[in-house]
């Protein structure tokens, strides 16, 4: 499993090890799939210790983006649709899982899933276009 962050991730708010307010969350990518974990804090909330659904957008934007940007593909979200099935409350862990579902010349759909893992229900799950640069 590749673990590369591009150079220029760096201060990525969700992946950047270097963004002092980003979420730091860590992928690890196969050609096809991206896994990461990520567990919110009472800094992610939106309402009611529950976390902000622009945050769950946003990691699981990133889990697909980085199943391409870890394969050294540079692309970027086209389009992104997503889901939200349970609430999630701060301090519960999701994992996250991107996965590539089509290809067709520069346009790659994924899709990615936000799953509790300590009850294994779906959270929340999307399909996106990354178009490749």
């Amino acid at each position: 499993m590749s673990q590369n962050v591009p150079e220029n991730a760096d201060m990525c708010f969700v992946c950047g090890i270097k963004n002092p307010i980003g979420l730091k969350i860590k992928f690890e990518a196969t050609e096809d799939t991206c896994i990461g974990y990520f567990k919110a804090n009472e800094t992610h909330v939106g309402y009611d210790n529950t976390v902000h659904g622009g945050i769950i957008f946003s990691a699981l934007d990133d889990v697909m983006a980085n199943v391409l940007y870890l394969n050294n593909i540079k692309a970027h979200t086209a389009q992104c649709e997503i889901r939200y099935r349970k609430a999630l409350e701060i301090d519960h862990e999701v994992r996250l899982i991107g996965k590539v579902t089509a290809k067709k010349r520069r346009l790659i759909t994924l899709s990615g899933q936000a799953i509790s893992t300590s009850t294994n229900d779906v959270i929340a799950e999307c399909e996106a276009k990354f178009m490749t640069i």
